[in-house]
């Protein structure tokens, strides 16, 4: 199964409103698929999402390999699923 393979059986990213935050799975190398969260407020500052979330799946899919990496710097560094990214996981430039 390829990289491509795996992400297509991913369920697919959302916004969750109530808990105001994107909810997204990566897969993690010789490990299962680890649930993530990212908050609005954290797509809004570090990615300049707008500020009512509105845009939070297209700030992922802009930005998924940056924020897919921090999720897998988290687990690598022992994060339990679900990985909570905060702004300090993630690089001061991400485009």
């Amino acid at each position: 199964m390829t990289d491509s393979d795996v992400t297509r059986a991913l369920p697919e990213p959302f916004f969750h409103r109530d808990a105001d935050e994107l909810r997204f799975w990566v897969p993690i190398p010789d490990r299962p698929a680890m649930g993530a969260s990212i908050a609005r407020r954290v797509l809004h500052h570090r990615f300049q999402g707008q500020a009512d979330g509105s845009d939070a799946l297209a700030i992922y899919a802009a930005n998924r390999r940056v924020i897919d990496a921090a999720v897998v710097r988290r687990a690598a560094a022992g994060s339990i699923e679900p990985v909570m990214l905060r702004e300090h996981d993630l690089p001061e430039t991400t485009r």
